[in-house]
């Protein structure tokens, strides 16, 4: 009965951050960001973000979300030194598959 219970709180719980009311729009649109560190690095992240066809304004801004949202948390600053970064000529962006790419460092790591 334990383990039931364990995973309908689980459940509960993961329905809970998916809700709609929690989500944070973009140009008026939601885009799926996800960051991921670069080779075990906390302070190097690589953040794709998807669909650019829905606004490609919106997913510039979608992951640089999600990279500050990273830097600030782990590092206490929002800024951020670009690889790849969400301002760059709209043909110098890494768009591939309906999939924006954006590489960065968080510059207060130590």
């Amino acid at each position: 009965m334990k383990n039931w219970t364990g995973v309908a709180l689980c459940v509960g719980l993961f329905a809970g951050c998916t809700s709609s009311e929690d989500r944070i729009f973009f140009d008026g649109q939601f885009y799926t960001a996800k960051l991921r560190k670069v080779e075990r690095q906390l302070d190097q992240f690589v953040v794709t973000v998807k669909p650019v066809s829905k606004s490609l304004d919106g997913a510039r801004e979608a992951g640089r979300y999600e990279a500050v949202v990273h830097c600030v948390n782990l590092f206490g600053s929002s800024d951020i030194i670009w690889a790849a970064g969400p301002d760059a000529p709209e043909d110098q962006l890494n768009i591939e598959k309906d999939t924006l790419t954006l590489q960065g460092r968080c510059p207060n790591a130590k």
